[in-house]
């Protein structure tokens, strides 16, 4: 019954506009992708046990390629200039990472992830892909081709929404 009213509030007006078939099929597969994804998400952090909240994981993520100027770390984190200078405020005070004024403008902050905090990530990292792995396995799956087709879908899926994001 439940799916017989999700279908009619599919076929409803959207935008002024009515659905058509391919639009309302599309948008509830994308509200199921986004749960899984999400899920997905939980699980692997949960698994990965890092000991820190996701706002500071995912600087620690953004620092691992290289370091950056505090307001670099916006947009790969997602969180607002203030609220980055609070994580690192936290990550510098565990000694995760290392700020220091930039060479070339003194008013900018270059922030750096320390060797602790490459550790934290990947043994983090490590436990996630032993919890992926052994997911798979118990379910007959081969884990490598598994992982691949689903990384594939995800990026064409970047490349449809955020090219960018992909480089």
């Amino acid at each position: 019954m439940y799916d017989e009213f999700e279908m009619s509030a599919e076929q409803q007006v959207h935008d002024g506009e009515p659905r058509d078939e391919a639009g309302a099929r599309v948008e509830k597969a994308a509200r199921g992708l986004l749960r899984s994804l999400g899920t997905v998400s939980r699980v692997l952090f949960e698994a990965a046990d890092f000991g820190l909240p996701r706002s500071s994981l995912n600087a620690l993520d953004a620092l691992a390629d290289g370091p950056r100027r505090v307001t670099e770390l916006t947009a790969p984190t997602g969180l607002t200039q203030p609220r980055v200078t609070v994580v690192l405020q936290t990550l510098e005070e565990a000694g995760l990472v290392e700020r220091r004024r930039c060479d070339e403008d003194r008013r900018s902050i270059r922030v750096r992830i320390t060797p602790a905090g490459l550790e934290v990530l990947d043994r983090g990292r490590q436990r996630m892909a032993a919890r992926l792995l052994d997911g798979l396995r118990e379910r007959g799956d081969d884990p490598e081709r598994a992982v691949a087709e689903a990384r594939q879908a995800v990026r064409t899926l970047l490349a449809a929404l955020e090219p960018s994001a992909l480089d």
